[in-house]
């Protein structure tokens, strides 16, 4: 019922920035919001979230560094990802969550920084 896909991967240097974008489309509406990443031999990891009223939460290691933000006319959540570091390399995954049907993913975008 929710189709999620993200977008805005790529490769940056360090000290670089990107963009995600995560389109959510489908008859259900999503509440909560979120990216996460998983990096090689490492467990998917949450990075930012979001509440359908705005409300954010962070991981330690992007405070400062990362913004979350969401566009409920458009049904898209962001990231915006400042002063990367190779330790930011991941793949990222968008996760919506719906009050009735539970939790969707996307399919994940590669975001690879180079030092």
């Amino acid at each position: 019922q929710v189709q999620l896909v993200e977008s805005g991967g790529g490769l940056v240097q360090a000290g670089g920035s990107l963009r995600l974008a995560c389109a959510a489309s489908g008859r259900v509406s999503i509440n909560d919001m979120g990216w996460y990443r998983q990096a090689p031999g490492k467990q998917r990891e949450l990075v930012a979230a979001i509440t359908s009223g705005g409300s954010t939460n962070y991981a330690d290691s992007v405070k400062g560094r990362f913004t979350i933000s969401r566009d409920n006319a458009k049904n898209t959540v962001y990231l915006q990802m400042n002063s990367l570091k190779p330790e930011d390399t991941a793949v990222y995954y968008c996760k919506g969550h719906t009050t009735w049907y539970g939790d969707y993913w996307g399919q994940g975008t590669q975001v690879t920084v180079s030092s």
